[in-house]
């Protein structure tokens, strides 16, 4: 049936349900499209034969809002949605947003703080006895005992605290089928405890076998080196060939109770990769929200395409290696072209693809044929601090695959807006590839995340060295002259990421000065569940070293460290004189072209100092250029 799934009992009827197998309840409104995981799964669980039915945005308050559909034969699904319910509601300074791009007209307060948890209490209130399994983005990043920034605590894993019977962890298509097939057969949900990709709960270890035991949950509140180590030994077998079973220990209510983490699922194949995204999805938000104004993220994801999944770049501050891994896995020309075709047909189509990509654009393969069968190595970098000797650096077929997408009728450009590793790029011997990306994919400006200038801080961050930008910078703009564009870098840039001290604050504010430009956007470290960076965050230590890193975690720092990035802005002015002065760099404030800002008893040092508007912008052919030129 080409159609939405049902939303109501209503929907069931027309397709001659009773009941629905799975109930899936989600913290977002309820888009078909395989940009939300929700849909993914949903319509994979269709496709083999199970009747799925969705509660998206349920009253948490009324227990009504759980019953909509019914009591599921085999289980409640729940997802808290495409991102956790923390991070949707509250800014890196924990305020609360304004909009929810994942709600009906983008309004915010639709769903509960922490939902994956609220939504599982609800459900358990009234179905006590159906099993509840939890899954997306929230659930798999806070599978194990984890540093929650809104309460500032270590957190219990969520399976414990959402009472829920078993967690899919990753990208949970191989786990889910593993789940709906056991249930199906008759298995007790407390028995599926065979499912690579999965959590589960039980009181003995004695048929746990291959385990790792990770500190005891109490002995890490009390001390925080006990949780690094913890999380040095989770971040070590995120790998689905080398990963071994992790149980962590919980003593409280007088008795020991284990959470178990299963391995990673194994990667999908290309094939599988093309089946999930061939699946039936309306490719729309439902028409119920129509009146509302239809739900804003579509509006980002309409019309692109995912090309791939999992990143070998492994930031720091990215939990991407907890939850997609990095092994990549990619989609076949074949299935991205059909995909395009199907934009093209779209009546509000515009010629314009908006993206080919997924969490790193240029990766189009395994970083190298080890991979494939052996995984990815657990305590090396694939590019970090160098590329790795065995690092297949190759953009042929990503290069091959847009050139088929601009071929295609109907089609006028075809943007690249996720993110370019720069260091990949350049490992590549070849230009080919900046040569088509500048001549083709940019519009106007290319987005880029050098994140800062500091090695000392590029080191924790877990990105290349700063000369490698600058070499990047380089050709970039060499590239753009052979082919006579006018085209802008923009670099993305953090602010008081762990290891950066005011000193290297400074630093970025003179590389800055240098250029001659300000960022217009600074993203400030956002400590989120499951990344290195937030371990460091919390203790002061790399996991990975277990070396002493400086944590600038007093606001008034931390916003010192932003206002020196953006100094030439006149209401940052007291923030940057007294960064300065602590830092001992009263050198910066002056009148020599080398300062930052004039003295504060000069009465017109903010007109002086004020940010340059737009039209000065624009005649900045890129940040870069101004130094090169001097």
């Amino acid at each position: 049936m080409d159609d939405f799934l049902p939303i109501c009992q209503q929907d069931m009827k027309k397709r001659g349900w009773e009941q629905c197998d799975f109930v899936y309840v989600t913290g977002d409104a309820y888009v078909d499209h395989p940009s939300f995981g929700t849909a993914i799964i949903s319509r994979l669980l269709e496709a083999r034969g199970y009747r799925v039915g969705i509660i998206a945005q349920p009253d948490w308050r009324d227990e009504q809002s759980f019953r909509v559909l019914g009591r599921p034969r085999l289980g409640f699904l729940v997802s808290a949605g495409n991102m956790d319910s923390m991070v949707n509601h509250y800014s890196v300074s924990k305020k609360r947003r304004r909009q929810d791009s994942y709600t009906p007209g983008g309004k915010m307060g639709r769903r509960p703080d922490y939902a994956t948890i609220v939504y599982c209490n609800r459900i358990r209130s009234v179905y006590k006895d159906v099993p509840v399994i939890i899954g997306g983005i929230e659930a798999s990043l806070r599978r194990l005992a984890h540093y929650d920034y809104w309460s500032n605590r270590l957190k219990r894993s969520i399976l414990l605290d959402s009472q829920a019977d078993i967690l899919s962890y990753g990208m949970g298509e191989h786990s889910i089928l593993g789940i709906a097939e056991a249930l199906d057969a008759g298995i007790d949900v407390k028995m599926i405890t065979f499912v690579d990709g999965t959590v589960y709960r039980t009181r003995s270890l004695e048929n746990v076998y291959d385990y790792e035991l990770l500190p005891d949950y109490e002995e890490m509140k009390r001390d925080k080196s006990q949780y690094a180590r913890s999380f040095g030994i989770q971040y070590r077998n995120t790998d689905p060939f080398t990963g071994k079973r992790l149980a962590e220990p919980y003593s409280s209510r007088g008795y020991m109770e284990y959470v178990v983490q299963n391995p990673p699922a194994k990667p999908l194949s290309q094939e599988e990769m093309d089946e999930v995204y061939a699946l039936p999805y309306q490719r729309n938000y439902h028409p119920v929200y129509e009146a509302a104004g239809g739900v804003p993220a579509v509006q980002e994801i309409k019309f692109s395409l995912i090309s791939n999944r999992g990143c070998f770049g492994a930031c720091s501050f990215c939990a991407l290696t907890f939850h997609q891994g990095r092994i990549i896995q990619a989609r076949s020309h074949e299935s991205l072209i059909a995909e395009a075709v199907k934009l093209t047909e779209e009546p509000d189509f515009k010629g314009y693809i908006h993206d080919v990509g997924g969490p790193t654009a240029n990766f189009r393969h395994p970083a190298c044929e080890k991979q494939k069968e052996k995984g990815a190595c657990p305590n090396r970098q694939c590019l970090f601090p160098k590329p790795c000797g065995n690092l297949r650096a190759d953009h042929e077929d990503y290069i091959a695959l847009l050139r088929k997408l601009r071929a295609l009728p109907k089609v006028k450009k075809v943007f690249i807006r996720s993110g370019i590793r720069f260091d990949y790029l350049l490992a590549d011997k070849s230009r080919a590839f900046l040569r088509e990306l500048c001549k083709y994919h940019v519009s106007g400006q290319l987005k880029v995340a050098p994140e800062h200038v500091s090695d000392a801080v590029l080191g924790r961050m877990g990105k290349p060295e700063n000369a490698v930008y600058r070499r990047f910078v380089r050709e970039y703009e060499r590239m753009n002259e052979q082919l006579g564009k006018e085209q802008y870098l923009v670099p993305y840039l953090m602010s008081s990421h762990p290891g950066s001290t005011l000193k290297e604050a400074v630093e970025l504010a003179e590389y800055l000065r240098e250029l001659g430009y300000m960022p217009e956007q600074v993203q400030d470290f956002y400590p989120t569940p499951s990344t290195i960076s937030t371990c460091m965050y919390y203790t002061g230590l790399d996991p990975r070293t277990m070396q002493q890193v400086y944590v600038p975690v007093s606001p008034h720092e931390k916003a010192m460290q932003r206002a020196l990035i953006q100094y030439r802005d006149p209401k940052n002015y007291d923030l940057v004189v007294e960064a300065l002065k602590l830092a001992g760099r009263t050198d910066l404030i002056g009148y020599d072209k080398k300062c930052l800002v004039r003295p504060l008893a000069e009465k017109r040092s903010l007109r002086e100092t004020k940010a340059p508007s737009k039209s000065r912008k624009k005649t900045i052919r890129s940040v870069h250029q101004k130094k090169g030129k001097r």
